[in-house]
């Protein structure tokens, strides 16, 4: 209870811990990326996913990934956008459209870092590439946009708790497995699957402590 009561009184503080945590987190890691060569755990990891390969598995695979590509995605904010527009959520409808940002953030990030993609040589190419490799930009929009879509389930009131479960299971479904297709398909390394999650929650975050701070004064719908 004592946990609990200390969480309630120090939001802002455990809000800007988390935030800070995560953003040295990434800087970290980018470095790592940015100054050392390929790690062995990187390898491992992208033979011990691929190994497991089969016909339907690759359809599979191909399919959950193919959410993330950029005219797909783009459809996916204007029309997840409208829906909540037509349902008088105008707040819900700009969050989801402040997802796009990740996409620029995410390609500015890769043109910084420059790390270039996994080649044939290292691993099973299942799918083509472009832009470089680091941090995946596949698994920064699954997070920042499922994400997003987890906080709007949890914060309406008028959906059930077993239809909120429901949902969210599947947008945390959505993001693990769209992580996986990326290594499977030797399209990223582990560690760019990683940079994109990390900042990826980032994001959240930061949109998510604008879509809740003025709801007080927001008159609801």
């Amino acid at each position: 209870m004592r946990l609990i009561t200390f969480l309630q009184n120090n939001k802002r503080l455990l809000f800007r811990a988390t935030a800070g945590s995560l953003l040295i987190a990434f800087v970290i890691l980018s470095c790592i990326v940015f100054f050392l060569p390929l790690e062995y755990l990187d390898i491992h990891i992208s033979e011990e996913i691929q190994e497991k390969q089969t016909p339907n598995l690759n359809t599979l695979m191909i399919w959950l990934s193919w959410f993330g590509r950029t005219s797909v995605s783009v459809v996916m904010v204007g029309i997840t956008s409208l829906i909540f527009f037509i349902l008088r959520l105008k707040k819900e409808a700009v969050l989801m459209v402040s997802t796009l940002f990740s996409g620029i953030l995410g390609l500015g990030l890769k043109m910084l870092i420059n790390r270039p993609r996994p080649s044939k040589d290292l691993v099973v190419l299942l799918e083509e590439t472009k832009y470089q490799s680091f941090p995946s930009g596949h698994v920064l929009f699954y997070t920042v946009f499922f994400g997003a879509l987890i906080l709007i389930i949890l914060h309406l009131k008028k959906i059930k708790y077993k239809v909120k479960l429901f949902l969210i299971i599947i947008c945390l479904s959505m993001i693990f497995l769209g992580a996986v297709s990326r290594v499977y398909l030797g399209a990223h390394w582990f560690t760019d699957v990683l940079g994109g999650f990390i900042l990826g929650v980032f994001c959240v975050l930061i949109i998510g402590y604008f879509y809740v701070k003025n709801d007080k004064n927001i008159p609801k719908a």
